[in-house]
C-alpha cells in the first residue's frame, strides 16, 4: 500500500528548500488502529511525511532525472508532539548536502507552530536502468507519473 503523505507543496525553492502540508483525517485507516479511542498520526507516517517532503525537492531540483527517491537514513529523529484528525503537519525541510546518489535534509514537522516532530535524512536517488537497463521504460512510466502528481500537489504554475 502506498500513502501520499504530502497533500499540499506550499513553498518550494530548487536546491534549497521546501514546505508542505499533511492534512490528518480520521478517513484515513491506519488511525483506526493507532489508537483506538485516542487515534493520533503514529511517528513513522511523520517520518514519511518529512521523506516524501524531500523527495518532492529532490525531484524538483533534478528536473525529474530519478525514477526512485528512497530513504537511506533517519538520524537524531525526535518526536514533540502528538497528530490528531483534524490536525496539520506542517513540514520543512532544506537541502544540506548532495554527494553522488546521496542528498542530505534536515526537516521538522510542527502543528499549530509548535514542534512535532524533527530529524536529519539521507535519501538515495537512482533509476531502475542503472540495475538493469530493460527497465528503462518503468523509469520513464515512473517519473511521468511523478511529474503529473507534483502538478496536482504544487502551488507552483505548471
Amino acid at each position: 500500500m502506498k500513502f501520499c503523505l504530502v497533500d499540499r507543496i506550499v513553498e518550494l525553492v530548487p536546491g534549497t528548500s521546501i514546505r508542505t502540508l499533511k492534512n490528518v483525517s480520521l478517513a484515513e485507516e491506519y488511525l483506526q488502529d493507532h489508537f483506538p479511542g485516542f487515534s493520533v498520526l503514529p511517528g513513522v507516517m511523520m517520518v514519511e511525511a518529512m521523506v516524501q517532503s524531500c523527495a518532492w525537492l529532490t525531484r524538483v531540483t533534478d528536473d525529474f532525472q530519478h525514477s526512485v527517491i528512497l530513504l537511506k537514513q533517519a538520524r537524531a529523529v525526535k518526536f514533540n508532539s502528538f497528530l490528531k484528525p483534524g490536525q496539520t503537519l506542517d513540514v520543512t525541510a532544506t537541502l544540506k548536502k548532495q554527494n553522488g546518489d546521496e542528498v542530505e535534509f534536515q526537516a521538522a514537522g510542527t502543528v499549530n507552530g509548535e514542534s512535532a516532530v524533527s530529524a536529519k535524512l539521507t535519501l538515495s536517488r537512482t533509476n531502475l536502468a542503472s540495475v538493469n537497463p530493460g527497465l528503462v521504460e518503468n523509469d520513464r512510466r515512473v517519473i511521468a507519473s511523478m511529474r503529473e502528481l507534483y502538478h496536482q500537489i504544487c502551488c507552483l504554475n505548471p
